[in-house]
């Protein structure tokens, strides 16, 4: 099984070539006491969010991960969130991004960006 942090990065970077936008890994692990990561990735459509919902349960499926809920999309979703314990994956229409503004709120998480590439910064 994965650490966090691996599991992390690899949902991050699978996001990141499905197209998700401003994948982003933030370290909570020094802030909060129930997850190390949250991955947060914003969505074109309700169609992309379930695309990228799809391309992460075949993650955790193959890694053997079990996620704590089972979400639903629907064709208004504006928030995914999928809780596997110690990570949460936040997938998120642009409006519902700059409206909860996760980053402004976990302000002092190290964060970092994941590209396509699987590049980090």
């Amino acid at each position: 099984m994965l650490d966090s942090k691996a599991f992390a990065y690899q949902s991050a970077e699978i996001l990141a070539q499905h197209n998700a936008l401003n994948v982003l890994v933030m370290d909570i692990h020094e802030v909060a006491g129930w997850a190390d990561y949250f991955v947060l990735a914003t969505s074109t459509s309700s169609t992309h969010m379930r695309g990228l919902q799809k391309y992460i349960e075949e993650f955790l499926r193959v890694g053997n991960i079990s996620l704590l809920n089972r979400p639903e999309v629907n064709d208004d979703q504006r928030w995914l969130l999928m809780d596997a314990g110690t990570v949460v994956v936040h997938i998120m229409s642009d409006e519902a991004r700059q409206f909860y503004d996760l980053e402004s709120l976990w302000f002092n998480a190290p964060r970092f960006a994941v590209t396509f590439d699987g590049q980090r910064n």
